[in-house]
């Protein structure tokens, strides 16, 4: 196949020519438009046995037994209903077994079968098979034209061409010589005059001249495409097909040079809307071909930066990325910002293995908000009530930027940081509950972080980290409980229990301790970390008597060695 002559050298496709005597018949594969055979659909229906026997109803009239007689006389009497007339007065219709036993015997009918249903299109029959269907495709490419179109004109021709696909499919067309060299720079060079009259001298007439191009991908869009060439206006064309369909005629107009062809497929592409799968699709392919002086460049900008900016990395990724975040953090519709913190978590997540964002620019908007939230609690704690929300606000947008970092493994500064705000603890309780229990959210999400191994710090860190937030978050988890929604309590209380057990036996046995006295008068108001108490106790205790235990055993040992 040949390829447009942009920035390559084309691939010639196999291509056979040959002049046909009127005299002389030359064997060659003649295809034809294979008729697909009708199918015949029956369907058979079993009939309906009857369910009741065609015996006699007075047979079995006489085979009830005497008790059901006497009770039939007895309804019939209405002896059995308190609202029936007296037993001397008879009824005056006759009962359902009567009824039943007075009837004539039917003979047995069989349900009639249900005649097939007839095919709604008899003059095209149901076509099953895969090939006969791409036939029956290609017969209707061949025989659809408009009023004047000469596309597979007999009369009017002067070229036999025939395609035959790697798969063997074979298909012949009547085509123009003007029309071919005039549109397509590979059929100028291989039907030009010197070799037209070159043939009509060895031939002494002139006759219909017959080419073959084989190893064709796709016969049916190779037909498409040369049917484009006796249409004036492609791009109306082209508007009734979808993109991969464009995508194969952009392909075989490359290899023929049917450049009218590839900047109507180009400008195809650049408008028409893709689905998800066909970007790959549409970037891969332009690339192959290489067409970017014809204006596949103007078609990739839809999917590359890198092509929009004339560089291959976008130099303003970071900054776009930062003005999302900025966006979500300063937004005013809560409902709305909850919806993009989502988003912009999932497009953050997704790229966390590029270095598109640094970790000092994560680091900065974390800084701002932290400094915002200090403000406005140290304002709450002097008395001005008038953005107590703000508190609210500032610690949820900390908890974002904790999510992120966090997942990008870059958290550990800011749990120093957070670990030394000593004095926005100690305000912590001279702010209502209601207005301060997203701070201790912050902390839970550290707890959860070093308990899950998110969060590699130091033991100054983690223990300085208890120390300052560890009883502002007793007192806020009451209100953590009941007013987040969402929040898992028991990830968060064995966070917690983690982080406690990774500190030395002496700082475990403290903080457990006082655990201990606050669970007891506190309950469902306080974490319940029970699994990480009994850890240290196993810890503190059994192990350490099993030590001694093996320590004096061993010690005796050492003495019987020594003094045989």
């Amino acid at each position: 196949m040949a390829t447009l002559e942009v920035q390559k050298q084309p691939k010639r496709p196999k291509y056979r020519e040959s002049s046909v005597s009127p005299s002389v018949n030359p064997q060659r594969r003649t295809p034809e438009a294979e008729s697909p055979s009708s199918y015949s659909h029956r369907t058979r229906f079993s009939p309906i046995m009857d369910f009741f026997h065609s015996s006699s109803p007075t047979s079995n009239h006489d085979s009830f037994p005497s008790s059901f007689s006497k009770f039939n006389s007895a309804l019939t009497a209405g002896l059995l209903n308190p609202l029936s007339p007296p037993p001397d007065k008879t009824r005056s219709s006759p009962t359902l077994f009567e009824i039943m036993a007075s009837e004539p015997d039917v003979p047995h009918r069989p349900t009639p079968l249900i005649p097939p249903t007839p095919n709604p299109y008899p003059n095209k029959p149901l076509i099953l098979d895969p090939h006969a269907l791409l036939m029956q495709r290609i017969s209707e490419l061949l025989v659809s034209r408009s009023p004047g179109n000469q596309f597979n004109d007999a009369v009017s021709s002067d070229i036999k061409l025939t395609l035959t696909s790697k798969d063997g499919t074979c298909v012949s067309m009547n085509l123009h010589r003007q029309i071919l060299v005039a549109h397509s720079r590979f059929f100028s060079v291989k039907l030009s005059d010197r070799w037209t009259k070159h043939q009509q001298e060895l031939q002494r007439s002139p006759v219909p001249y017959e080419v073959e191009i084989a190893d064709c991908d796709d016969v049916e869009v190779y037909i498409e495409t040369l049917r484009l060439m006796y249409c004036k206006d492609l791009r109306k064309k082209l508007m009734r097909e979808d993109v991969s369909r464009v995508l194969g005629i952009l392909k075989v107009s490359a290899a023929i040079g049917f450049d009218a062809g590839v900047l109507s497929c180009l400008e195809y592409l650049e408008a028409a809307p893709w689905a998800e799968d066909e970007e790959e699709k549409v970037a891969s392919l332009l690339s192959e071909l290489r067409l970017e002086a014809v204006g596949a460049g103007e078609v990739l900008k839809r999917v590359s930066t890198g092509v929009a900016n004339g560089n291959e990395e976008g130099s303003d990724n970071e900054e776009v990325l930062l003005k999302l975040i900025r966006v979500v953090l300063e937004g005013k519709d809560e409902k709305a910002r909850r919806e993009m913190k989502g988003l912009v978590s999932k497009m953050l997540r997704e790229n966390s293995s590029q270095s598109d964002l640094r970790k000092e620019s994560l680091y900065l908007a974390c800084d701002d908000c932290l400094q915002l939230l200090r403000h406005h609690f140290l304002q709450a704690v002097a008395s001005d009530m008038q953005d107590l929300s703000q508190i609210a606000r500032q610690a949820d947008n900390l908890h974002w930027i904790l999510d992120i970092l966090v997942d990008r493994q870059i958290a550990e500064d800011f749990l120093k940081t957070w670990a030394s705000q000593s004095d926005l603890a100690e305000a912590h309780s001279k702010v209502p509950a209601v207005h301060r229990f997203e701070v201790s959210r912050v902390t839970a999400r550290l707890f959860v972080g070093i308990g899950k191994g998110q969060l590699l710090a130091s033991k100054d860190v983690r223990c300085l980290l208890l120390k300052t937030w560890l009883v502002p978050f007793y007192d806020d988890f009451g209100w953590m409980r009941r007013a987040s929604k969402g929040l898992d309590r028991h990830l968060i209380e064995d966070g917690l229990s983690n982080t406690i057990l990774t500190l030395p036996l002496p700082c475990q046995q403290d903080i457990l301790l006082a655990w201990f006295n606050r669970f007891l008068n506190s309950g469902e108001d306080c974490p319940n970390i029970q699994r990480g108490f009994e850890v240290w106790w196993r810890r503190a205790f059994w192990k350490r008597n099993g030590e001694q235990e093996r320590t004096r055993q061993f010690r005796i040992a050492t003495t019987s060695v020594e003094n045989p």
